[in-house]
């Protein structure tokens, strides 16, 4: 039986629309995409959110987010009633078979670590209490870097518009310190109005959903995790797959409840 994955963009373009839109709007009022680019104001807003981010936290969960996001964030999400299903064909296989007659569906699944972890170690005849602590502690780790990652991009979110704010301030103390010069007047001005627009952008259009997307997925991946300890402990205990069909319903939200058994 196959394992259903399902591909999702949504993030990468409700991101890349978030920003088409905005170019096309700056296009279509006349104005060059290139008068919306200023370093001084890039600076800034990305410099001083990294370096008061980087106050807040180590230099390894800093640097090592991007990863964390990248993998959780833009990844082929695992459809939680597909994978019930596919838990009670396991089960059901290994009852008819016995743990060692199921030991090449157990290597189909090699990809998914947590899964093939916890099998291979029934499969050998590890105490099911040691398989089941070892696969909480993994839950706990994952969950533990996905919300630690979370909370760097609402740091980040947070930070970014005030960075802008200051960004503005510089600017404005810039500006009217170069009335008698009309010609510093209007560099000034952009630092001023870019930083809060950089700032801004950053925080509600790109760390703001990132955050909230990795939290949407690290929850959704605890509940199939989930799913496969209660699969894997009651396989190793070799219960009936009956029994794990109502185990399994009871953690399912209603929608994704399964029926596999007639």
């Amino acid at each position: 039986m196959a394992t259903a994955f399902r591909k999702d963009f949504s993030t990468a373009v409700g991101i890349g629309l978030t920003f088409l839109i905005i170019g096309v709007a700056i296009a279509y009022s006349g104005d060059s995409l290139a008068s919306y680019w200023d370093w001084p104001s890039v600076l800034i807003v990305l410099g001083g959110t990294l370096c008061v981010t980087l106050a807040s936290y180590s230099f390894g969960e800093v640097f090592g987010m991007p990863k964390v996001v990248f993998h959780h964030v833009f990844r082929k999400s695992q459809n939680p009633k597909e994978m019930a299903k596919e838990m009670l064909w396991l089960a059901d296989e290994a009852r008819k078979k016995s743990l060692l007659g199921i030991q090449a569906e157990v290597k189909s699944h090699e990809s998914n670590r947590f899964l093939y972890k916890g099998l291979s170690m029934v499969v050998d005849g590890v105490e099911v209490a040691d398989v089941e602590r070892v696969m909480r502690q993994d839950m706990y780790a994952s969950s533990e870097r996905h919300l630690q990652s979370a909370s760097i991009l609402r740091k980040m979110a947070e930070v970014s518009p005030a960075m802008g704010l200051i960004g503005t301030l510089i600017g404005l103390v810039q500006m009217l310190g170069s009335l008698d010069d009309p010609s510093k007047i209007g560099p000034a001005m952009a630092l001023a109005l870019l930083t809060t627009f950089y700032g801004a952008l950053l925080a509600y259009g790109v760390f703001g959903p990132l955050a909230a997307k990795l939290e949407r997925n690290s929850a959704e991946e605890m509940l199939v995790k989930s799913l496969f300890l209660r699969s894997v402990v009651s396989i190793g205990k070799q219960e009936n797959p009956r029994r794990l069909e109502i185990l399994l319903n009871t953690i399912l939200p209603p929608v994704s409840r399964v029926q596999y058994f007639k």
